[in-house]
């Protein structure tokens, strides 16, 4: 892919705690996004990993997420600007089909999920990244709208929600830590907003000048 088109767009990579408000903060922008919680993996994969003595899928392991499809994606848009991507339902833990999305124009989209940190050093090694930002609320605030939100959907079934909503409050900021580590700055909402803002208006292209 690196030998094909050239690089149009990039990426600002966006992460942080499931709850958090990446999807909140990725509307607000106004930019085209790319979801990255579409590139889990299927329900029956053998190699999704457990919650240490359950028999729980940890989703929270990036173990369960297909990081190859997901760096693959990023990079088609930013050099074709359109991608097929899969279309993902949680609740059903499947890929239910497939979708194409096409950021237009624009020098700037966001890819969004709580393994977005993963990829900071590919998309950086490949020349795609713009930015790269782990959002925080605080662990009760996530956890009550991780758990509102997660129930209003349907996601998973009462316990199961509960069950990974007490643990991932014990480790949000051991989560943070790590996103961080792996390259993400750690901002709020609004900081997050501003810097999104400033990194599409290095991104324009300079206007055309008039005769």
């Amino acid at each position: 892919m690196s030998s094909q088109s050239p690089i149009s767009a990039r990426v600002v990579l966006l992460c942080g705690p499931s709850g958090s408000g990446k999807s909140l903060v990725s509307a607000r922008s106004g930019l085209p996004v790319l979801r990255l919680d579409d590139f889990y993996k299927e329900g029956d994969d053998p190699t999704l990993p457990l919650v240490a003595g359950t028999s729980d899928i940890d989703w929270d392991d990036p173990a369960s997420w297909d990081a190859d499809s997901a760096v693959a994606a990023i990079e088609r848009l930013c050099r074709t600007r359109t991608a097929q991507v899969p279309v993902y339902d949680i609740s059903l833990s499947a890929r239910t089909g497939e979708t194409t999305v096409d950021i237009g124009g624009t020098p700037l989209f966001i890819a969004e999920g709580i393994f977005a940190a993963e990829i900071v050093d590919r998309c950086r090694e490949l020349g795609l990244l713009a930015d790269a930002l782990c959002l925080s609320r605080g662990p009760v605030r996530t956890f009550r709208r991780r758990f509102l939100r997660d129930l209003k959907e349907g996601r998973k079934s009462v316990p199961f929600l509960l069950r990974r909503g007490w643990r991932l409050m014990r480790l949000e900021r051991s989560i943070i830590a790590r996103q961080t580590g792996l390259g993400a700055y750690p901002c709020d909402r609004e900081e997050a907003l501003t810097r999104l803002a400033a990194a599409a208006v290095a991104g324009r292209p300079a206007p055309t000048s008039t005769p």
